[in-house]
């Protein structure tokens, strides 16, 4: 068996160097090495992150395209947006596709509302058992909840109606009823949101904060409201001690008297502390400058929200790189994430945004099974469920489609040890009418070649798994490339023997 694997994978070689050598690699939107923005397959806005089982959850905005009767590109309107993005990963920089959540219209599970935008999540024990909690705004004028038992679904919609709306007391005069963010303080959670103009550019008034009820979706008293200055969108809330970090985005009134004064500018995001979670809070400063000051051509809102994963505190934000390298401009963002530091003061450090972003937490395990829509970079290729008719379809387990020739994934930091790998196999569907090879490179997208798998054509079109002997035992930690040739199948999983 050894030596037919080895011959077929010689022949498999012999056969397609040459393709693979004239191939020219498709172009990607995320420079292989960097680690921003998070993926590039999809759009995604308006970050959330939770940290759950030793991974960690980024929930996003799901932007998308808008054409004009001609095609061509327009403007994000955000109207169109109804479906929340999600994504994990366990070491910050290889990210694990899990679709895109119906929340909103007639084919989500909050029919009531029009959008789904700048999810906040949470999850609490109730009645013994984990619960998840996605708050979300349905456009500017309310905020609803979903529930599930799972971070990645399916949620369903336990109230059928919004959670907080105009009619909700303290709130009618919110100017942008939107931008939740939530936090679970022990046996008790706090919801915050609100923004837009108010009574003034330095004093809107349009914040609030509220106890929520011991059961995520019903509220424990009324929305109180929090003097903010500058506020104009997307609350975050942290607990770091014992002090509560509520941060915000500033607005585009801040003249510059007033910028001088408080050490801010328009569209930064400004943080505030106070002992108490219902606040007051007191203003501290800007740790992070609008993306337009790192990336050019991301001038835009500015969100975030930041997280604590294996002792290191995050930022996730947005930023319009993606849609920058496509040649487009339109306000279609993507999600980032950089590192926080503390000072001894329990003062935010001024956070630089960068494309190289964090470092790696972990190496991957190679061995165990590893989704083939666990990306570290990109070109080319998209994402679909495994199954489009499952019930709640949106999330679920998805599968590399969409592949052309050229088009290559890449993982970051596969840990092979010193015994090493000698065979690859991968879960895939073929083709009915092409035949497929996926070549696997070390190091870089043109690094050399250690393994080739044949993916025959077949009528039935079933998933089945494809095993090769490599051309070489790997050993020690490496990035790894495949690349692609040929189109019209896809891959569920992969691992090493």
């Amino acid at each position: 068996m050894v030596i037919e694997n080895m011959q077929k994978s010689n022949e498999i070689m012999n056969k397609y160097i040459n393709d693979f050598k004239n191939i020219e690699l498709t172009r990607g939107y995320k420079e292989f090495g960097n680690k921003n923005p998070l993926i590039t397959q999809r759009f995604g806005a308006d970050p959330y992150g939770i940290v759950y089982e030793g991974r960690v959850y980024i929930y996003m905005t799901g932007d998308l395209f808008e054409y004009d009767q001609e095609g061509n590109i327009l403007n994000n309107s955000y109207g169109r947006i109804n479906t929340l993005n999600v994504i994990s990963s366990d070491d910050l920089v290889n990210w694990t596709d899990h679709g895109a959540i119906k929340a909103a219209g007639p084919n989500g599970a909050a029919k009531w509302g029009n959008n789904s935008w700048a999810p906040a999540v949470a999850y609490k024990k109730v009645d013994g058992k984990d619960k998840f909690f996605i708050y979300f705004a349905n456009g500017g004028n309310g905020i609803g909840v979903l529930t599930s038992d799972s971070p990645t679904g399916p949620f369903i919609d336990p109230l059928n109606c919004a959670l907080i709306s105009r009619a909700t007391p303290n709130c009618a005069n919110v100017s942008w009823l939107f931008d939740p963010a939530v936090l679970v303080d022990g046996d008790h959670a706090y919801l915050y949101f609100g923004g837009g103009p108010g009574e003034s550019h330095a004093n809107p008034g349009t914040a609030r904060v509220v106890k929520l009820g011991d059961d995520m979706i019903s509220l424990a008293g009324d929305p109180a409201p929090l003097e903010v200055p500058y506020l104009f969108e997307d609350s975050g809330i942290n607990k770091i001690g014992n002090t509560y970090y509520y941060s915000y985005c500033s607005n585009f009134n801040v003249d510059p008297k007033a910028a001088a004064e408080l050490g801010f500018n328009s569209g930064e995001i400004i943080y505030m502390t106070s002992d108490n979670p219902m606040g007051p809070f007191t203003l501290r400063g800007s740790i992070l400058k609008n993306p337009g000051e790192f990336f050019p051509g991301s001038n835009g809102n500015n969100h975030h929200c930041m997280f604590e994963f294996d002792n290191q505190l995050y930022i996730a934000y947005h930023a319009r790189l993606v849609e920058t390298k496509m040649g487009v401009s339109g306000g279609y963002r993507s999600t980032n994430i950089d590192s926080v530091s503390i000072a001894e003061d329990n003062s935010i450090n001024n956070i630089e945004a960068t494309e190289l972003g964090v470092k790696q937490v972990k190496n991957l395990n190679p061995y165990t099974r590893v989704e083939a829509e666990t990306i570290g970079t990109s070109a080319g290729v998209s994402t679909s469920l495994y199954d489009e008719n499952a019930e709640n379809g949106g999330t679920g387990n998805m599968v590399l489609t969409d592949i052309h020739t050229g088009d290559w994934t890449a993982i970051y930091g596969a840990d092979f040890g010193e015994q090493g790998a000698n065979y690859f196999t991968a879960k895939v569907k073929p083709s009915k009418f092409m035949a497929g090879v996926v070549e696997i490179r070390l190091d870089n997208p043109n690094g050399d070649a250690v393994g080739y798998i044949e993916i025959e054509p077949s009528e039935e079109e079933e998933y089945k798994e494809i095993t090769t002997k490599l051309l070489t035992r790997v050993t020690g930690v490496h990035d790894l490339v495949f690349v692609y040739l040929g189109e019209g199948y896809k891959i569920d999983y992969w691992y090493f023997q």
